[in-house]
């Protein structure tokens, strides 16, 4: 009899409240589509921030940079010409890193996408080196 009472009882609780699934809402939250094309954007344009970061920092370190997409910050997206023209300027601020993830700096980029402009050279208008971070003690031995 306690036995059935108690059974009734969850039972009640669990048809009257359910848990609700939020797995799905959180998900898509976290994978918007603007961060989807953002991510997307920043996967093409890698290779070029990796190679003007690395040239810039090999002047100061002799290890080798890199930039993590999830380490770059969209500070201007603008069309050219007004709507639906397909030339863009792009302006990103990005934080190369070395070794365990150790921020060195902050640098900016200036980007023009336009029609015409090979995917894989996207034109580089203009490279701003904003802030030198200081390394921390047992990565000193990496200045130049």
């Amino acid at each position: 009899m306690k036995r059935a009472f108690f059974v009734g009882v969850i039972l009640t609780f669990y048809l009257a409240y359910p848990i609700p699934h939020t797995e799905g809402k959180i998900n898509d939250f976290l994978d918007s589509t603007e961060l989807l094309y953002q991510d997307m954007l920043m996967t093409l344009l890698g290779p070029v921030i990796d190679a003007k970061v690395n040239d810039y920092y090999s002047k100061i370190i002799t290890e080798k940079s890199t930039v993590y997409p999830y380490q770059i910050e969209v500070i201007k997206a603008e069309r050219i010409g007004g709507n639906r023209t397909f030339s863009f300027v792009l302006v990103l601020d990005v934080i190369p890193v070395v070794g365990p993830h150790i921020q060195i700096g902050k640098d900016r980029f200036t980007f023009e996408i336009a029609p015409g402009i090979n995917l894989s050279q996207f034109k580089l208008v203009k490279f701003e080196h904003l802030e030198t971070f200081e390394l921390p003690t047992h990565w000193k031995h990496i200045l130049r």
